[in-house]
């Protein structure tokens, strides 16, 4: 296994946590995990709040990155290559609204060297303190965007669950190096946790606020920090306004929108009385059609004034 010391640079004087005895990690990996963008807009708004932070640790991301499969960014001025946006995988040092002190790692997920990755972060915790590691995550899933937003609650530690899953049995789901982390920390003895939104399929891949809103929300009870939410909740009324115009002039889709409210009512009823909310024989519509569609219309807003 390679030497964590090799993988990840911490500043080795961070008097900001002299004294800190509680101290929360929230992780946000770019690429996988992260339907509608929630996690990354979420992550922003944190880094935005207070500035852009501090950044007290900083990974070797070209041990993880797979340059070819996620090549950066870069621009060609005229006669000439400038301005790359080289990848990076940092932990900034943020504080809430009340000062309180937090982290935030965040940059994209590690395409090889999970193992690898996962102890470069077991090592960054242990140095800097770190008391609870918060992964935040968003999958789509065949919900409408009329109903309150699901978030999954995991952990490794059952002492951090705040209520029951609504899940039954054993899923078998693609993996991540966000869920092996949780995984590797648990057994590590570290407390690691996560909340993992459900975006409507259709808006999958569309921004997507309110959930970062419901994310940050069980952020700040899970961190103890406080965060103000109010220009994401305004942003998250804007984008309900533009789909509820495109609604008002696509009865098709807003037929198709009906039938997943039925379908998620259905499933809420299940789940109050015990059931499964994943109910045997009940029909997902698909979203793929109505997706395309809803892009169509948003880039539209930003184009010319229909006649």
């Amino acid at each position: 296994m390679s030497d964590p010391d090799r993988l990840v640079h911490i500043v080795d004087d961070v008097p900001e946590l002299d004294g800190v005895t509680e101290l929360a990690m929230v992780l946000v990996l770019d690429g996988f995990l992260d339907a509608g963008g929630s996690a990354a807009i979420a992550s922003r708004h944190l880094s935005g709040e207070s500035g852009g932070g501090r950044v007290v640790a900083t990974f070797e991301v070209d041990d993880f990155h797979d340059y070819r499969a996620r090549r950066p960014a870069m621009s060609f001025v005229r006669d000439h290559y400038e301005q790359y946006d080289a990848p990076r995988l940092v932990v900034r040092l943020l504080g809430d609204d009340a000062g309180t002190p937090y982290l935030l790692m965040h940059g994209p997920e590690p395409d090889n060297k999970w193992e690898a990755f996962a102890a470069a972060v077991t090592h960054t915790v242990e140095q800097l303190g770190v008391t609870r590691v918060i992964g935040l995550g968003a999958v789509p899933m065949a919900v409408p965007h009329t109903r309150p937003i699901a978030i999954t609650h995991h952990a490794n530690n059952p002492a951090l669950l705040s209520a029951d899953s609504p899940w039954r049995g054993e899923l078998r789901i693609p993996s991540s190096a966000q869920a092996l982390l949780e995984l590797r920390l648990g057994e590590s003895g570290h407390d690691a946790m996560g909340f993992v939104a459900h975006i409507p399929h259709y808006l999958a891949q569309l921004d997507f606020p309110e959930a970062s809103v419901a994310l940050l929300e069980h952020v700040e009870r899970a961190a103890a920090i406080a965060v103000d939410l109010s220009g994401l909740r305004s942003a998250a009324r804007e984008r309900d306004e533009e789909i509820s115009t495109y609604l008002a002039s696509n009865t098709e889709v807003l037929e198709v929108v009906q039938a997943l409210e039925q379908q998620y009512d259905a499933f809420a009823r299940a789940e109050q009385e015990g059931g499964s909310l994943l109910a045997e024989g009940e029909p997902m519509p698909t979203g793929e059609e109505i997706g395309r569609q809803f892009e169509q219309f948003l880039a539209g807003l930003d184009g010319p004034e229909a006649e």
